[in-house]
C-alpha cells in the first residue's frame, strides 16, 4: 500500500514537472477563426500540436487581440508576440520578394509549389529573405489552400475597359497587375471588406476560395464571380516564430511544431478541394451568381501584364531577382514532369 501511496506521489510530481516544463507560446492568426478553411486552419494547427507535444502548447488569438493583421510580422521580430499563423503575401509592402512565397500570379499550383519549398531551394531561401530583411524570426510552411476566384464584380467585365477606374481590393503580387490595368487597389482585412462593397468604398474584391467568400457575403452585392484565380494558382501559409523563442524551445518541441504544420499543409489542402463545390453550386442555384470565365484574351493580357511586372521588380530588388531565378528554374525542369505525366483537363 505504501510503495503504490509512493509510486503514485512520484507520477504525479513527474507529471506536474512535466507539465510546468511546457512552454506556452501566444500565437496571433491573420484570419478570424469563424472563417472556414483560412481561419480554421490556425485553430487546427493549434489543437493538433496541443493534442500531441510534451514540450510546448500555442496560445490562439484572432486578429487585432494581439496585433493587427499587417503588424504582426515585426511584432514577432521584435519580440512583442511569440508567433503568428499568417502568409507572407501581407508584408508585400515591407520586403519585394515576400509574395513569391504566398502566391505567384500564374505560378505554382499546389503540388508543385511544396515541391519547390520543401525539397529544392524555397524553405532556404524563404528564410533567407526574412534574415537578410533584418527580422528575427523562423519560418515554416504551416498550410496551403487549392486556387481562388479571381474576384467578385458588381458589373460584368467584358474587356479592359471594364477595369479602368475601379476600386478593387487585391491580394499580393496580383494587385500590381490590376494597377497596371488601371485598377485602384487596396488590401483590406477579411472584416472590412463587405461593408466597403456595401457602402460604395470599394466595386469589387478579391479574398479567398468559394466557401470563404460565402461566408463573407460577397455574393450578396457582388453577382459576378469570376474564375480561374489566375492571381493565386496556390496560396500558402506560414508559421513565423520569435528567433530566440525558437532557440530557446526544445529540440523536441521544434519538431513537434513543424510536425504539426507539415500535417495542417495536408488537411488545408484537402479541406478546399472538398468543399468549395458545394458553395460554387449555391451561388449559382440559389445566390443568383453568375460563375464568369476570363476569356483568352483576359487572360493573356493579365500574364503579359504578371511578366512585365516581375520583370521590373527583379531590376529593381536584388533578392526578388534571385527567388524569382531559382523559382523559373525550378518550374521549367517540373515541366518535363508535369507535361508528360498528368492527363489533359477536360
Amino acid at each position: 500500500m505504501k510503495t503504490n501511496f509512493i509510486a503514485a506521489a512520484v507520477a504525479a510530481t513527474v507529471a506536474a514537472t512535466g507539465a510546468m516544463a511546457q512552454d506556452t507560446l501566444e500565437m496571433t492568426s491573420s484570419f478570424p477563426s469563424s472563417l472556414p478553411i483560412l481561419g480554421t486552419a490556425s485553430v487546427d494547427f493549434k489543437d493538433r500540436l496541443n493534442s500531441i507535444s510534451t514540450d510546448v502548447q500555442i496560445e490562439h488569438f484572432d486578429p487585432g487581440k494581439l496585433v493587427p493583421t499587417l503588424e504582426a510580422l515585426d511584432a514577432v521580430s521584435n519580440g512583442s508576440v511569440d508567433a503568428a499563423f499568417a502568409t507572407s503575401g501581407y508584408w508585400q509592402g515591407k520586403i519585394k520578394s515576400a509574395s513569391l512565397f504566398a502566391a505567384v500570379p500564374f505560378g505554382p499550383e499546389a503540388g508543385e509549389f511544396m515541391g519547390w519549398i520543401l525539397y529544392d531551394d524555397g524553405a532556404e531561401l524563404w528564410q533567407g529573405m526574412y534574415d537578410q530583411a533584418g527580422y528575427d524570426v523562423k519560418v515554416m510552411p504551416c498550410g496551403i489552400i487549392a486556387p481562388e476566384t479571381s474576384g467578385w464584380f458588381k458589373n460584368e467585365i467584358n474587356g479592359v475597359a471594364d477595369l479602368e477606374g475601379l476600386n478593387m481590393r487585391f491580394f499580393g503580387l496580383g494587385a500590381e497587375v490590376m494597377q497596371r490595368l488601371g485598377v485602384s487597389t487596396s488590401l483590406l482585412g477579411a472584416g472590412d471588406i463587405f461593408p466597403a462593397l456595401e457602402r460604395g468604398a470599394i466595386d469589387a474584391t478579391e479574398f479567398s476560395m468559394p466557401r470563404i467568400d460565402a461566408r463573407l457575403g460577397f455574393h450578396k452585392i457582388a453577382k459576378y464571380n469570376y474564375f480561374p484565380g489566375w492571381h493565386q494558382p496556390s496560396t500558402l501559409f506560414e508559421l513565423i516564430v520569435n528567433i530566440d523563442v525558437w532557440e530557446d524551445l526544445s529540440e523536441i518541441a521544434q519538431n513537434q511544431i513543424e510536425t504539426a504544420c507539415l500535417a495542417n499543409v495536408t488537411t488545408s489542402l484537402a479541406e478546399g478541394e472538398a468543399t468549395n463545390y458545394a458553395a460554387m453550386v449555391e451561388n449559382s442555384e440559389t445566390n443568383g451568381v453568375q460563375i464568369k470565365q476570363w476569356s483568352p484574351e483576359m487572360l493573356e493580357l493579365f500574364e503579359s501584364t504578371w511578366n512585365e511586372v516581375a520583370a521590373e521588380l527583379a531590376a529593381e530588388d536584388e533578392y526578388f531577382a534571385k527567388v524569382w531565378a531559382d523559382l523559373a528554374e525550378y518550374r521549367e525542369g517540373y515541366k518535363i514532369w508535369s507535361n508528360n505525366i498528368y492527363l489533359p483537363r477536360k
